[in-house]
């Protein structure tokens, strides 16, 4: 028996049952599930008594002041091991696991992460006061020598990597005033410093903070750049606004906010988390073969183009460099997965059946014409199927039902693989003798009902009437 089973069952004073050994992603700690017939607990061994210490001493003062962290039982003597309260099996980053590879999130996604941001703000504040910083490990507070431990990481690990020349010495010039720029704007809060989604559990719909153990004295906007940039967490920029809104309402309960300023801010802070990320997953993906890392850099990748975007006047030769990195061939020719988007035609066989300007071949088309045809009765001749008139008589009649059904229940099924294996595209029309009435009314049913089913983007286009709408994503 080793010492975090001996640790389990001094503490709990029961027979220990089973040890299951947990995934720990990118980290040297070990992570074990211990139970018995009535107890379970998270057991941990860390190769660094220092950092055990400091996540120890964080996690007891967190949990006095009342914040969502696991609660800390017990430590062997030697400082190697210990055991926490276990808060389930559920992190964050499966939790949103459907908006992750679609880029489409739910409102329960949503709500989670607005969740974890209103609390980050009491976690960077309530954390800090009355904290000893001096058990931080390797250094107690964010400052020049941590910065240019990662913006070196970044050059070292991942930069050189790549075969790209560069000078330098003109790279260290931008890399010391990102520094100054950084450390312009200090706060007396904690920087949790990997605050993302992978750090997050949910428990009964509520978010719990783990694994902060890098945490230190910092400012806030670190921890904002890690979370709403995260590489793989593609959240488009209409929710990264929403998320960062969210959480400056928050952060105003604790502090004054000049949100200008921290705008201004924060871009700097993006820019400086987005290349250590690259360069952890260099070390991590090139060096140690992890290859968790290895699919990150994509993402992280895209997140540079985007930001490149920005004007950063201050890092002229730094951007200059990451522009020609960004366009490296073996960097384009890496697909990023896009969301879905369902095209939806309504159309008139007479006029030919509309053409799929994804190059995807085109995808499902349906036939009407064996439904009943209000268009040949005088009343209906000016109507469509958006019409009311037009739809209680197909309704009525009852022949458009059974056929939207089984229409709906292919194209669904589609949709659901498509979205699972990551395809951008998906075509769908809708044919009946003139593109009038009931391939109007299928086409506009089915778009209205992917949008609502799956959350997704469906741009409708009634041809013949030349109508387009966009149902936009959820």
């Amino acid at each position: 028996m080793n010492e975090l089973e001996q640790l389990f069952q001094q503490y709990t004073k029961e027979k220990l049952l089973s040890k299951e050994e947990l995934s720990a992603s990118g980290s040297n700690r070990r992570y074990f599930r211990l139970e018995s017939k009535k107890t379970t607990l998270i057991g941990v061994e860390g190769t660094s008594v220092e950092e055990n210490n400091a996540f120890i001493k964080m996690a007891i003062h967190f949990y006095k002041v009342g914040l969502p962290v696991p609660q800390f039982l017990a430590q062997t003597d030697d400082g190697r091991f210990y055991i926490q309260e276990d808060l389930g099996d559920t992190l964050l980053f499966d939790a949103i696991s459907e908006g992750r590879k679609t880029g489409v999130f739910c409102e329960q996604e949503k709500e989670l992460l607005r969740k974890t941001m209103q609390k980050l703000p009491a976690l960077q504040v309530l954390g800090a006061r009355d904290f000893d910083f001096s058990v931080c490990y390797p250094q107690p507070e964010f400052n020049e020598r941590s910065i240019l431990w990662d913006l070196n990481y970044f050059k070292y690990c991942f930069l050189k990597s790549t075969g790209l020349d560069f000078q330098e010495n003109l790279l260290e010039d931008d890399f010391s005033r990102l520094s100054e720029i950084l450390l312009r704007s200090q706060t007396n809060t904690f920087m949790y410093r990997d605050f993302q989604s992978r750090n997050v559990m949910v428990v009964e719909d509520e978010p719990y903070f783990i694994d902060f153990q890098g945490g230190k004295k910092g400012p806030l906007y670190y921890d904002v750049a890690s979370f709403l940039w995260q590489a793989k967490a593609q959240y488009k920029t209409e929710l990264r606004e929403e998320l960062l809104q969210t959480y400056l309402t928050a952060l105003q309960e604790y502090m004054p906010v000049d949100e200008v300023n921290f705008r201004e801010q924060l871009k700097h802070f993006v820019l400086f988390r987005t290349l250590q990320v690259l360069g952890a997953y260099g070390f991590r993906g090139y060096f140690e073969k992890k290859p968790h890392f290895l699919q990150s850099i994509p993402f992280a990748l895209e997140n540079l183009r985007t930001l490149l975007q920005n004007e950063f006047s201050e890092y002229p030769y730094l951007l200059q460099i990451l522009k020609q990195m960004t366009e490296l061939k073996q960097f384009r020719e890496v697909s990023i997965r896009k969301p879905l988007v369902v095209k939806v035609y309504s159309f008139s066989y007479k006029k030919g059946i509309p053409q799929d300007d994804s190059g995807n071949g085109g995808g499902f088309v349906f036939d009407c014409r064996a439904v009943n045809n209000p268009g040949k009765y005088e009343r209906y001749a000016n109507s469509t199927g958006l019409d009311e008139s037009v739809k209680q008589f197909l309704e009525d009649d009852g022949e458009i039902l059974p056929f939207l059904e089984n229409a709906f229940n292919l194209v669904d099924a589609s949709v659901k693989r498509y979205m699972d294996r990551g395809f951008a595209n998906l075509m769908v029309s809708f044919g009946c003798t003139g593109g009038q009435h009931r391939s109007v009314y299928s086409a506009q049913t089915l778009a209205e009902h992917l949008n609502t089913t799956f959350g997704i983007e469906v741009q409708l286009i009634h041809r013949e009437q030349n109508i387009e709408e966009l149902f936009a994503c959820k």
